[in-house]
């Protein structure tokens, strides 16, 4: 059974992910529905040598002591895919998922036009948040892209592993890849900063020292970009604060509060008007009164802020929700189960 058809078949049908598991067909997510592919069962030694087709003799190494290796693969003019290896019943288990080789332009990506407005920023953090799959590297990309093509200055990128490559137009763009040119989020960033960068990409806060040492090159004066897998803004500062001990927490939220300019969770849903899908965004901007919010401990406050600010381009996750619904492209029960508040959001659409 030949892997590069089988992705090659699942690419021409639309998937996000493929799965590869002894016992079972290959599976394929096209628009967030599994389904089996017309390919025989997958077998003990059929998974093996798929794995081993794909990775390089160092992941090898990683897979055999810890028994899971992330890494990409590429299939020459076809496409290039982020890949899980693991062990699962004594046998290899694999999920791919599908990397879109070519950066969308911003304004293709149907997000709010204050999203565009952020990649002129001269300095501070911006968070780009959701859950897995729910198009945040691809919001990234797009946004370096258009600095890319806009300004003269250094980009470095972090990234696990990294997904679109990029080219430098009018600026140098340097991307760092995981396991392969640098450890870990943290010791890159240790680094990036003697490397005189003006914008730092970071594929995902998700440890103490990775967000401390980004939080601080946004201190010095440098843009820096993120991720964390949470669903909107007030979660995103709870998450961040609460990664500090106790005795840290109010330093840290006086520096998150100088340091963020903004936080942007989105979640996508299953178009019905269209084949595909189409994000829902909250946009949170950091103005004086949320800064305030951070620095009193009081982030359960930010979504009365963000409902009475809609003007400067601030937006709920529920009133973007309510938004696709009325404008007919997502189905009312999609609509309800992803809302931050399912029943308030149940009775305005019910309006």
């Amino acid at each position: 059974m030949d892997l590069d058809t089988i992705l090659t078949t699942a690419l021409q049908h639309d998937a996000s992910d493929i799965h590869l598991v002894t016992g079972h067909k290959p599976m394929a997510r096209v628009h967030t529905v599994m389904m089996p592919m017309d390919y025989p069962m997958l077998t003990k030694e059929s998974t093996t040598a798929m794995l081993e087709h794909m990775a390089t003799p160092e992941h090898m190494k990683v897979f055999n002591k810890v028994k899971d290796v992330d890494f990409s693969y590429a299939i020459k003019d076809i496409g290039r895919f982020r890949v899980n290896a693991h062990m699962q019943r004594g046998t290899v288990g694999i999920s791919l998922r599908s990397i879109k080789t070519v950066i969308p332009e911003l304004e293709s990506l149907n997000l709010p036009e204050v999203i565009s407005r952020l990649t002129y920023l001269p300095r501070g953090l911006v968070l780009v948040t959701g859950d897995t799959g729910s198009g945040k590297s691809t919001t990234l990309a797009a946004m370096i892209d258009q600095m890319n093509y806009r300004y003269q200055k250094h980009i470095i990128t972090l990234e696990d592993p990294i997904e679109y490559t990029m080219s430098s137009a009018k600026c140098i763009i340097e991307q760092r890849e995981l396991g392969e040119d640098t450890p870990s989020f943290a010791s890159g960033l240790r680094h990036v900063l003697r490397q005189d960068p003006d914008i730092i990409l970071v594929g995902e806060m998700r440890d103490l020292e990775t967000t401390a040492a980004a939080i601080t090159a946004a201190e010095t004066g440098h843009l820096v970009f993120s991720t964390l897998h949470t669903v909107n803004a007030s979660q995103t500062i709870e998450r961040i604060i609460d990664m500090y001990p106790a005795d840290e927490q109010n330093q840290i939220r006086s520096m998150l509060a100088n340091t963020l300019q903004a936080v942007v969770s989105q979640t996508l849903f299953k178009r019905l008007d269209t084949k595909g899908m189409v994000p829902a965004v909250e946009i949170m901007l950091c103005t004086p009164a949320v800064r305030n919010l951070i620095r009193e401990n009081r982030a359960f406050e930010i979504p009365n802020v963000i409902d009475t600010n809609r003007s400067l381009g601030m937006n709920s996750l529920d009133s973007a929700i309510s938004e696709l619904y009325f404008n007919g492209m997502i189905s009312r029960e999609d609509a309800i189960a992803q809302a931050a508040f399912p029943e308030k959001i149940e009775r305005a659409l019910a309006a």
